[in-house]
């Protein structure tokens, strides 16, 4: 115990709150062990329903006025007693300065009359004040009358905040007099550092140092707000003092907001030893990943180390210490996405359809369109904080190791990769500019992490306040056009997408990589489904080529596009925006339309093996369906120099794991085919033509092609195919094209990988065509079994081999008025 009262006291000689013994076995609000499995919501200090403080919640319905003159009532004597404890304080402050003024005129004064004036500046002004505002609202409680107006005490408070300018404006001065003073001379030392107080009116006394009391006056301009917002809040629409409560928060607010605006330095530094300034660079809730449990919780960058706390709940809740490591020496190593297991992302999927309907509840009581009792919508938004709790501390998927060179090592997981890239540069940029410093003190450096904070709460639409701008909620359409201003050519590049829902960025897209273009051109267009979405990333990505020596993938450039409803509604935008020093063109438009609750299946089948490659299109809405698409584009990421790609097979379980990944989860596919052997990528492609029902190209074009092959004019040849090329089907047709560009960048590296032209003839010619089951009547090509895998073979190699091939079309074009009104719109 000596030690902590050791601790106590220096936290508290620094104006920081220490919570009292039985208060440090309060629940952990991120720990989620409540015997559910989920947060509880009454404990959270971002539940809007909290009753240990004068916050009872939002939304008491108008026919309730009774029950808020009675929570008015209580929220008033709360009022109260912070007065009482509040005068305490300035009393005590102020208690030696006649004392102090009077040595002033000895030979040996403790602080000369300019020092006292500069410490003490405009504190008995405070304490007149308040002792004012405190005495009348006494007075008024004691009549008991519910009705009883105080909105006049709480203007004439307001309108004198000019008091606190001044002292304000000298508090720095002030500060550094007392700094200066203690460290001069030992009497004034033992002054500073013991002064007590009275706590809440009793013969208690608490113990605590000058510079803690002249912290309290700025604490004070922060509660004076917050008391009027939770006053107000429980003041009927019908009571005399709502338009007076109104105007003196107004008048608060605007004086707090001028405040914050002017000194945003000295709310994210914390003085250390020697003088130095450890600022706040940036923080915000990320899941700690510890032995495989999952805890959310919050991260502070600070200049010299980064620190992880966990928020704990109380009447006045604040951080407790987790861990923290050094910045000099911080290995950063950004690992593979995770995967839930199974049973997990069953539960996922049903707690998101859970928090889906209950946000849809609250926003039809916000709207009006239901009334609901004020005990319903608590008891809905309980629930929904539980459920956004849970899944925002199970969803994060990317991992972010933290090593440091003492041997400590941390894992936080991040839900975006914009995310993902903003802590990791930061980091590494001040771990370049970080130097060796003091040892910090770890308690005092948690205990400011409450003051110093820019992020309140995770991004939770249960912590939202009442608003119109609910963001966008129906179709997001996305068209990526191309980029320009790339200094380097020859890497592999794609467009990262992600738009957030209420805060939280979850939704997300990727365009097809493209490799070797100063200008790549992807016309590639994204139909998102949104709900409250505010913001659109987007993300330049560089991934690994076959001679880097790097493995993970690398952001040129980022940035943030703001969705406003009323310009992008029905109607579609174009744009070029700056990727740090990349220029890209895109367009957006944007569709209002109610929802389906998420995770839920699809009556529709989301199979594609076996499946009409038609359906597959028209269901994913492209020209080249994913699986083809993705798959070449792996096997041109890594396995262009791999000997025998597509002529060995894979590992039979792992193309099967592949298959079914297409079969249930397009996302999980695409994390599945950078993991697994390149030799499984190539084999799921085969299976995928191979399992077709209809070859790629039908068996009714098997007569044309195969007539074709017997002309010897090589011209005309080409020019047969060409004619039967063009009258296939428009998904068969662009996949057939796709492919064969695919084949082509393989045969180019066959002095490697030993795959020429006639190699991948062999292997895919089966595929690709076949002849038809009935037969073909007396003008039919009559053919044996070892002619029709001739006529196969050499089909698809004299398609490799014509050079007049138009280009494949990967996406649906845009309706024809819709682009050429975009085209106009051009910058």
């Amino acid at each position: 115990m000596e030690v902590f009262n050791e601790a106590v006291e220096y936290l508290q000689g620094y104006g920081i709150p220490v919570v009292e013994d039985d208060q440090l076995d309060l629940e952990d609000v991120f720990d989620g062990e409540c015997d559910n499995g989920f947060l509880s919501a009454v404990d959270s200090p971002f539940s809007p329903v909290r009753t240990e403080s004068a916050d009872f919640g939002d939304g008491l319905s108008e026919g309730d006025p009774e029950k808020m003159l009675e929570r008015r009532a209580l929220v008033l004597k709360s009022i109260l007693s912070s007065e009482q404890q509040y005068l305490s304080e300035l009393e005590a402050m102020l208690m030696p300065m006649k004392a102090l003024k009077a040595t002033a005129c000895t030979s040996q004064p403790v602080l000369t009359n300019q020092q006292i004036r500069t410490v003490f500046f405009q504190a008995p002004e405070l304490l007149a004040l308040h002792r004012e505002f405190h005495e009348g609202l006494h007075e008024r409680l004691q009549q008991g009358d519910p009705n009883q107006g105080v909105g006049d005490l709480f203007q004439k408070v307001v309108n004198q905040l000019g008091v606190y300018r001044g002292f304000i404006d000298n508090y720095e001065s002030a500060i550094a007099t007392v700094r200066k003073c203690t460290q001069t001379d030992d009497r004034f030392k033992t002054l500073a550092e013991n002064m007590m107080s009275s706590k809440d009116g009793s013969n208690c006394r608490t113990k605590y140092t000058l510079e803690a009391l002249l912290y309290k006056p700025l604490d004070r301009v922060t509660k004076t707000t917050l008391v009027l917002h939770d006053l107000l809040k429980h003041t009927p629409e019908d009571h005399p003092d709502r338009p007076l409560l109104q105007e003196a928060l107004r008048i608060s607010s605007s004086f707090l907001s001028g405040v914050n605006e002017e000194v945003p330095h000295k709310k994210s530094a914390v003085t250390i030893s020697k003088g130095t300034i450890r600022q706040l660079v940036k923080d915000g809730f990320l899941v700690d990943l510890s032995d495989g449990t999952r805890n959310l919780r919050h991260v502070f960058l600070f200049t010299d180390l980064i620190l992880c706390a966990k928020l704990k709940a109380g009447r006045q809740p604040q951080y407790r210490f987790v861990w923290c490591l050094p910045l000099p020496g911080l290995s950063l190593i950004p690992g593979p996405a995770c995967q839930l297991p199974p049973d997990t992302q069953c539960r996922m999927d049903q707690m998101k359809q859970k928090a889906f309907r209950l946000r849809q509840e609250i926003q039809l009581q916000r709207k009006g369109s239901r009334v609901l009792s004020s005990r319903t919508i608590d008891r809905a938004r309980k629930k929904l904080l539980d459920c956004e709790l849970w899944i925002l501390s199970h969803s994060p998927s990317l991992p972010l190791e933290l090593h440091s060179r003492c041997g400590k090592s941390h894992t936080v997981l991040l839900s975006s990769l914009y995310e993902l890239s903003e802590w990791r540069d930061n980091v590494e940029r001040l771990r370049g500019e970080s130097c060796e410093r003091v040892s910090p003190d770890l308690l005092n450096l948690t205990n400011s992490c409450f003051k110093l904070r820019t992020t309140h709460h995770p991004p939770l639409y249960s912590t939202l306040e009442d608003s119109s701008d609910l963001g966008l909620c129906g179709t997001l359409c996305v068209v990526i056009h191309r980029a320009t201003q790339l200094q380097q050519p020859e890497i592999d590049l794609s467009i990262f997408l992600e738009v957030d829902s209420f805060g939280y960025f979850e939704n997300k897209a990727q365009t097809r990589v493209l490799v070797g273009d100063l200008t790549p051109s992807w016309e590639e267009e994204f139909s998102l489904q949104v709900d409250g979405a505010h913001d659109l990333r987007l993300l330049c990505v560089q991934q690994p080529g076959r001679e880097d020596s790097w493995t993970e993938d690398r952001v040129l450039g980022k940035t943030t596009v703001q969705l406003d409803a009323k310009t992008l509604l029905n109607k579609w935008k174009r744009s070029v925006v700056s990727l740090h020093q990349i220029e890209l063109s895109l367009s957006l438009k944007y569709t209002e339309h109610s929802l389906q609750p998420p995770g839920i299946p699809s009556t529709q089948s989301s199979e594609v093996f076996n499946i009409h490659i038609e359906t597959v299109a028209e269901r994913e809405g492209v020209l080249v369906p994913h699986i083809v698409r993705f798959c070449a584009e792996e096997v041109e990421r890594r396995g262009l120099e791999e000997v025998g790609i597509y002529r060995i097979s894979g590992v039979a379980t792992e193309v099967q794991a592949l298959r079914t990944a297409f079969n249930t989860n397009l996302r999980d596919a695409l994390v599945r085919l950078k993991a697994v052997d390149v030799n499984a990528v190539s084999g799921t492609l085969k299976l995928y033509l191979r399992e077709l029902p209809e070859p790629l190209l039908p068996p009714q074009y098997f007569q044309a092609l195969a007539a074709a092959l017997v002309i010897a004019d090589p011209l005309e040849k080409e020019h047969r195919l060409v004619s039967v090329l063009q009258s296939l089907p428009g998904v068969n047709r662009n996949t057939f094209l796709f492919l064969l560009e695919h084949l082509r960048r393989v045969s180019q590296n066959q002095e490697v990988n030993k795959m020429t032209a006639q190699n991948l003839a062999t292997v895919f010619g089966p595929s690709l065509l076949r002849p038809p089951e009935e037969p073909l009547g007396d003008s039919g090509l009559c053919v044996d079994i070892s002619q029709e895998i001739v006529v196969q073979v050499q089909v698809v190699l004299c398609y490799l081999q014509c050079i007049n091939l138009p280009a494949p079309q990967i996406k649906l074009q845009i309706h024809s008025a819709e682009l050429e009104e975009m085209t106009q719109q051009e910058p």
